[in-house]
């Protein structure tokens, strides 16, 4: 009830695309895009209940695939950030490092902290290490849940428990290729 009272009293509260991280870290001259898609939803399409968040859904991670990164990459790193949430920020659910440049898949249930292999997980915007799935405020409308690949040149050089916000200092000047895949969700 509160939650829904307060979701509708924030309906028009965005924190926006601006401080999305691959609109924070500038693009290069010869930067090449990766596809970044989910064999569980289309872009811009619903995210299944089934990757929404605890309390809402089952929170586990959507399976994930991409193209191959460009050569001379060395490392991945994949942050999925909601820009509609009604904070001065975009909500951080989920900050992954360390991901081999070989890695083109991640099943569903790979970023979910029990399950995580060959790579490091950071801390979401709840601090916790891993995948945390949508859970928009109750009538807030919807949202946006933006993931967003990063491939880069040189090792990132960040740990278990990274924030979002060591990001863009760890990140500027390394990418050589960014995809991304917005789904949205909604709790009514």
């Amino acid at each position: 009830m509160i939650a829904r009272l307060l979701g509708t009293l924030l309906r028009g509260r965005h924190a926006g695309d601006t401080h999305l991280l691959v609109n924070e870290l500038p693009v290069r001259a010869n930067e090449s895009s990766l596809a970044l898609r989910s064999d569980a939803f289309v872009a811009d399409a619903p995210i299944p209940l089934r990757y929404a968040g605890e309390g809402v859904g089952d929170n586990v991670s959507p399976p994930l695939h991409w193209s191959l990164p460009p050569p001379g990459t060395v490392e991945q790193v994949l942050v999925m950030e909601d820009p509609d949430a009604p904070l001065s920020r975009p909500f951080v659910h989920l900050v992954a490092t360390g991901i081999a440049p070989g890695i083109t898949r991640l099943d569903e249930g790979a970023l979910n902290g029990d399950n995580a292999q060959a790579m490091t997980l950071g801390l979401g915007t709840f601090r916790k290490a891993g995948y945390s799935g949508p859970r928009a405020l109750p009538g807030h409308g919807p949202h946006r849940y933006v993931f967003q690949l990063l491939a880069l040149d040189r090792s990132s050089g960040l740990g278990a428990g990274a924030r979002r916000r060591d990001l863009v200092a760890a990140l500027d000047g390394k990418v050589l290729a960014r995809g991304t895949l917005e789904g949205r969700f909604e709790r009514p």
